[in-house]
């Protein structure tokens, strides 16, 4: 069985380095977030107008490029090896993933042409007072009307890019029905209310998102959707890895060029028997993460029964290397990594976000247990 990629994949990850590093370096990266939108509208548009990357994996039929998995995880990787801010993971990857899996084909040609073109952004409304990333412990009433619209009543908590939707993909349960249900619920709709929440990543907004009989559109039928939200938070969880590959990468060798240029005892500190230990052993993890990270894509293109194996151990094992990754460049860096006009700071706090979005390695390894039978 071969892993390796093609030719084609790899031009296109070199394609992809460069556009970031011409359009997205790390002075953009400040810029973009720190403005009102949270990220650069005009680089989102040319992720979709130039490269397509919005719906680099959603079916041509519905706006987007056709690819698969692998392209998706090549695409998240640069991404996060840029740090680039912005609604790709909620839109491109949740929501999206979602409404895939959930909805008829009528409501994927309603819903994913917006998302491909990136000309609206939607963001999975998931999580409740709880914190959990459970779907089954949704408590969000969706009830249906006599016109067949769904009626959202209930609040969810940390909605990633909630501040910047189009529309919700809110997951929550009918009265009196077993099972999980979804509702698509616009933006501007009566009765949604959004209030960004301060979050520790920068890159990544959040926001409580409020619904008080907010009318909306039912995704497949009432208490039916619990194994598509499910098997759509696994490729999530996939995507957080492929992420966090791509961000540790980028830490790590933001560590080690300044170990190499920062002198001390007329010595770069990078020849202190330390700091190599260091480096070797956040580079050590980093490969086994990365190599869980490129299975998982491959389990993810092919559709296999072994993606519920596959995502935790992604998840769990690249979060954790990029958090290792960002702590060894804050500690090489030292007291000037804390600071707020340095970078590494950046990738400090994305490691902490990535380490908890999904769910935290402890309830990854439980997840995998789980899988695995033991």
């Amino acid at each position: 069985m071969d892993f390796a990629f093609s030719e084609e994949q790899d031009e296109f990850r070199s394609v992809l380095r460069r556009f970031f590093e011409e359009n997205s370096d790390l002075q953009a990266v400040r810029r973009a977030f720190e403005s009102s939108d949270g990220f650069d509208r005009g680089l989102w548009k040319q992720m979709a107008e130039e490269l397509g990357l919005q719906g680099v994996h959603l079916p041509e039929a519905h706006g987007g490029q056709g690819f698969g998995f692998l392209e998706l995880g090549i695409v998240l990787e640069e991404m996060g090896r840029a740090l680039v801010p912005g609604p790709f993971l909620a839109s491109s990857v949740l929501a999206a993933g979602v409404i895939r899996r959930a909805g008829s084909p009528e409501d994927q040609k309603a819903w994913l042409p917006g998302i491909a073109s990136g000309e609206r952004i939607g963001a999975l409304a998931l999580v409740e007072a709880t914190g959990s990333w459970d779907p089954a412990r949704v408590t969000t009433a969706v009830e249906i009307d006599d016109a067949g619209d769904a009626i959202v009543t209930g609040t969810k908590e940390a909605v990633l890019s909630g501040d910047a939707a189009d529309f919700f993909v809110v997951v929550g349960r009918s009265p009196g029905v077993d099972g999980v249900s979804v509702a698509v619920v616009d933006a501007d709709a009566a009765g949604v209310g959004v209030r960004p929440q301060e979050a520790l990543d920068l890159t990544r907004r959040q926001a409580q998102v409020g619904f008080a009989g907010a009318r909306g559109r039912m995704l497949g039928g009432a208490g039916t959707s619990l194994a598509a939200v499910e098997q759509a938070l696994l490729e999530g969880a996939v995507a957080i890895g492929a992420e966090s590959v791509g961000a540790a990468d980028a830490a790590l060798q933001m560590g080690v060029s300044y170990s190499k240029e920062r002198m001390q005892f007329a010595r770069p500190i990078g020849s202190f028997q330390g700091l190599k230990h260091m480096a070797a052993e956040v580079l050590r993890d980093l490969e086994l993460a990365r190599a869980a990270a490129y299975w998982s894509w491959w389990v993810a293109e092919e559709g296999s029964d072994e993606l519920a194996q596959a995502a935790p151990l992604a998840k769990a094992s690249c979060a954790e290397a990029f958090l290792a990754a960002a702590t060894a460049n804050l500690q090489i860096h030292g007291g000037i990594g804390f600071t707020w006009e340095h970078d590494a700071h950046l990738f400090y706090k994305r490691a902490k976000s990535a380490e908890l979005l999904l769910g935290d390695g402890h309830e990854q390894r439980s997840a995998l247990a789980t899988a695995l039978g033991i």
